[in-house]
């Protein structure tokens, strides 16, 4: 099986030893995306729906460099810190999925890197 590490400058770049993406057997595999601003490696300003949105328009930039869109998308996982917030993160969620939404688990965690509030990763297949 041969794999390719994906990347682009439309979406943060990676803050350790991992790469944003990475295509194999058909399937692209989106790295964990944080509500940071491409341009700068900061953290997105604002409310947490401004940083629901970041992370999710980071992740289209991935699927976008990839040549997919979020029909493509077949899984989800998305980590969030308190999960009184899930309804809200959830109804943001849905506008990025016109129909057919992938399958997803969302998880409450104590933590995430750099404080920030919610992690989303996925899988989504040619």
């Amino acid at each position: 099986m041969s794999k390719r590490a994906l990347s682009t400058d439309k979406a943060p770049a990676a803050i350790g030893p991992y790469s944003q993406a990475v295509e194999a057997g058909g399937l692209l595999f989106i790295s964990g995306q944080i509500p940071l601003v491409p341009d700068t490696g900061e953290l997105e300003q604002g409310d947490f729906a401004a940083h629901v949105r970041r992370v999710l328009d980071n992740f289209e930039a991935i699927l976008s460099e990839a040549g997919l869109s979020w029909d493509n998308v077949v899984k989800t996982t998305v980590y969030l810190v308190d999960m009184s917030r899930f309804q809200e993160f959830n109804a943001l969620y849905a506008e990025r999925f016109s129909a057919d939404p992938a399958a997803r688990a969302v998880v409450q965690v104590a933590a995430l890197p750099r404080g920030v509030a919610l992690e989303m990763e996925g899988i989504a297949a040619r």
